[in-house]
Formats: structure tokens, sequence, C-alpha cells
């Protein structure tokens, strides 16, 4: 059973070494645990095993190794592979482990693997995170937990050396039901944002001036502040890929359907970036939106020409 997290005792394994998850890793190394990764592509673990992580082939190899392990990976799909599969994490954990999935994912999904956690006497948390490439690099994330209190409460001091802000919210499913309130919200107020700068722009004005009078005030937001500067740069690599973001709107929407909630604006950003996707923009970031929006009304979205 394990009792304390401490560098000094504690194995740290990570699967997912991404936009994000690299970031997120790293923080874990740099505070002095042993960590142990896996990734599809080992290439993009590169910079972990050079900072003195090891590298290994499967999630199950990364759990044998570990006391607690970190998943953060692209799909639902995916996380029932990582975690549930005959190669799975489960399948190498030992009594007291504790298997952190911070992928957003189903809240259904997130229920399953704690039934199936317990069974093994094995601990399970999710835990989605929000604040994007910035957020990760910075270990400024806001981290939304579910589970029970034993374990969350032991992963405290991980969750730290990654984010600013973590709630635990409830019992397991209820750190994924949080992210989906999240990225409603993104959803829709992402076309503001992208609407405002179409409008500014067609109207001439000087959109970094623009940013310096309104961001501030009632109609500032994370995305306004972070994302609006890359949008009028042209810069749209992805601190949140745009194909990540249909699917948790997917997941929203089945969750809304499931409880006979009408969201309508919610549907629309959805359908939106279906055209964003189509547009050839799936794998840049979620602020690519307003080349979709632009392209509605024949703009061509160069403001720093």
């Amino acid at each position: 059973m394990l009792e304390k997290i401490d560098p000094k005792s504690t194995k740290i394994g990570w699967i997912g070494t991404g936009v994000m998850g690299r970031s997120m890793c790293g923080h874990l190394l740099a505070a002095g645990y042993v960590v142990t990764v896996s990734n599809r592509s080992a290439a993009k673990a590169k910079d972990l095993v050079d900072r003195g992580a090891v590298l290994v082939d499967t999630p199950r190899k990364v759990s044998e190794r570990s006391d607690v392990v970190f998943t953060i990976v692209g799909y639902p799909a995916d996380v029932r592979e990582v975690v549930l599969g005959a190669e799975g994490t489960l399948a190498g954990a030992r009594p007291g482990t504790i298997l952190v999935d911070m992928t957003t994912s189903e809240p259904a999904l997130a229920a399953e693997i704690h039934r199936a956690a317990k069974a093994k006497g094995v601990e399970s948390v999710d835990a989605p995170v929000s604040g994007g490439d910035i957020g990760a690099r910075e270990a400024r994330l806001s981290i939304m937990v579910g589970g029970d209190a034993e374990p969350v409460n032991k992963l405290t001091p991980l969750f730290e050396k990654m984010g600013k802000t973590i709630v635990h919210q409830g019992p397991p499913g209820t750190g994924q039901h949080t992210k989906m309130v999240n990225q409603i919200l993104i959803a829709t107020n992402m076309i503001g944002v992208c609407e405002a700068l179409l409008y500014g722009y067609k109207a001439g004005l000087n959109l970094e001036e623009v940013l310096k009078s309104v961001g501030g005030g009632a109609a500032g937001s994370w995305s306004l502040s972070n994302l609006g500067p890359r949008m009028i740069a042209g810069n749209f690599d992805p601190g949140f890929f745009v194909e990540h973001f249909l699917k948790d709107m997917g997941i929203a929407l089945a969750e809304s359907k499931r409880m006979g909630l009408a969201l309508p604006g919610l549907a629309l950003a959805e359908q939106l970036y279906r055209a964003v996707a189509a547009q050839g923009h799936a794998r840049d970031g979620t602020h690519a939106l307003i080349l979709a929006l632009a392209n509605l009304s024949a703009i061509d979205w160069k403001p720093k020409a």
C-alpha cells in the first residue's frame, strides 16, 4: 500500500507525451521523481529520456515499474486500451497502485475503470486538465479530479507540480463531467472571440490595440488573452488540437442528450468545428476556428500583412 508520495520512494509512470503530457511529466522529473514513460511514438519521449526517464514499450511495463501511473492520451478508445487492455496499466498494476487518467474522456468510462481497478485492489482517479500547452509548460493547469478521497489526497503533491487549481469534484467520473462544463464554456466563447476579431479586422482596426482595450474588461476571457494574439499573428500551432476538441464536444453532446438537455450553442460550435476540420485544420489549434469563420465571409485572414 502506498502510504505517502515522495520523490525518494515513489516511482512514477507516464503514458502519453504529446503537446501537454511531455511538459507535465517533465515537471515530475524536475521534482526528482523516478519516471518510466511509454508513448506510441517513442521519438516524442526523447526529451524526457534525455532528462533521465526510462522508456518502455507497453503501458503494462510502465505499471509494473510504478507506484502511480498517469495517462494522458487522445480518445476514450485509447484510454480503454491503455488502461484495460491486455497490455494495459491495470494488467501490470500491483495492489495499492494508483492509476490517474488525465485524458479528457467519458465519465462512464472513468467509473468503469474505477470498478475494474477496485476489483484488483488498485485505486483509480480521473483528473482531466485545462490550460493548454501554456498551462502545461508553466505548471498552472486547472485539474478537475474525480475519485475516492484517500487516493486523491495522496496525489496532491504530484498535482501541485502540474497545476495551480486543483479541485476534488466528487466520486469517479465527476472530474470528467467537470471537464465537459469547461469545454462547453470554451466552445461558445471561442465563437465570440473569433467573430469579434473578424469584425475588428473588417472595420480596419489595429487588432493589437483592440485587445488592449477589451481584454481586461467585461469582455475579457482566457481565449481572448491567450489565443487572440496567436490568431492575429497567424500562428495556429496547436495548444490543443481541433480534432481532440471535436472529440470533447461529441462527449458533451452525448452526455447532454442522455440527460435530456438541449444545448444549441454547443451544437452550433460543434458544427463550426467540423467545418474547421473539413477545411484541413484538424491538427491545428482550436483557435483555427477563425479561419473557417473568415471563409464564410470570403475574408482573407492576414491581419499582420
